[in-house]
């Protein structure tokens, strides 16, 4: 790995183990810290401990055993040596860095009624490389575009199948306008900092010219924020799941504003068994259903839907 910046978040030994890899950091998904169990990476899709000499193996047992001081230098270097001042996004389980990498966390919570008041002994973490994918949505967006205008459109997908990632792409190109269609105003709810990877309040990602961004809010009180605040023509929004989701997302809609959202899924049929999302496609909310599946790159697409059902697009003959 040649990526200075990225490495000095961790540990100087950790650190050393990562530059003798010899990874490439485009195929680096996540790096994963746990108290006195054994270092392990997420690479071009699969697993792998890595060991002292920094040797990718699938023998899980003969990985670096992570130390108690890898995980406290490793946290003073991801905060710049001021953990108290990311109090508030700890809360949150997270810390976003610069690049717009996300660092997760875990360990023992305080409790202050019935809100999360810190976390203490932080035992865990879990280190996920934002990856941008420029032009991974050129094959989708001919689909959602139509006659000019944008298509309310949920995105299906396995986890760590693309789904954030052809997202972000999708609101870049509507956000700037093609072709297809002229520039949209966009307003993003980036409820976990996945989406535009913010930094200081800055998306570290490329979301396009005309986006607003509201980080670290909940999606159902950002939509509606975006709604009054920022007149967008479009709302983007990743892993919506419950009824006040749902509700917000039928604002968005009866205001005559564009959606964009994803879900975890694996297929249609599997949309269609889930009560709320069920729900959803009886009342032809989407125009569009994108399903996304497993292969060499982010962002595979397998089909396409239109709120009828009918398919628009299959990778593969059924």
């Amino acid at each position: 790995m040649e990526n200075e910046l990225f490495l000095q978040i961790f540990a100087a030994g950790i650190r050393k183990m990562l530059q003798r890899s010899g990874m490439r950091q485009e195929k680096l998904q996540e790096v994963r810290l746990r108290a006195g169990r054994p270092l392990l990476v997420l690479y071009d899709g699969s697993e792998f401990a890595l060991t002292e000499e920094g040797k990718l193996t699938k023998k899980i047992e003969e990985g670096y055993q992570v130390r108690r001081e890898d995980l406290n230098e490793t946290l003073e270097c991801v905060s710049g040596y001021s953990l108290y001042a990311f109090d508030e996004e700890m809360k949150q389980g997270f810390i976003t860095i610069q690049g717009g990498h996300r660092v997760g966390l875990a360990g023992k919570i305080v409790m202050d009624g019935s809100k999360i008041q810190c976390i203490r002994h932080i035992s865990f973490l879990n280190v996920r490389l934002s990856h941008e994918i420029r032009g991974c949505a050129d094959e989708v967006l001919p689909y959602v575009i139509k006659d000019r205008e944008i298509c309310h459109t949920l995105i299906v997908s396995p986890p760590r199948c693309g789904k954030t990632t052809l997202l972000r792409d999708l609101i870049r190109q509507i956000s700037d306008g093609s072709g297809l269609a002229p520039g949209k105003t966009v307003g993003v709810v980036d409820e976990r900092s996945e989406i535009g990877g913010s930094y200081q309040g800055i998306p570290q990602n490329d979301l396009g010219m005309r986006t607003d961004v509201l980080d670290c809010c909940t999606k159902a009180e950002g939509m509606m924020m975006l709604l009054r605040s920022m007149a967008p023509q479009v709302i983007a929004v990743d892993e919506i799941g419950d009824a006040k989701d749902s509700q917000a997302m039928e604002s968005v809609i009866h205001c005559g504003c564009k959606l964009l959202a994803t879900v975890h899924g694996n297929s249609i049929e599997d949309i269609r068994q889930k009560p709320l999302l069920g729900q959803l496609m009886r009342m032809h909310t989407f125009e569009r259903y994108i399903v996304l599946g497993k292969g060499t790159e982010s962002g595979v697409v397998q089909e396409i839907f239109d709120d009828r059902g009918t398919r628009l697009y299959g990778r593969y003959a059924v």
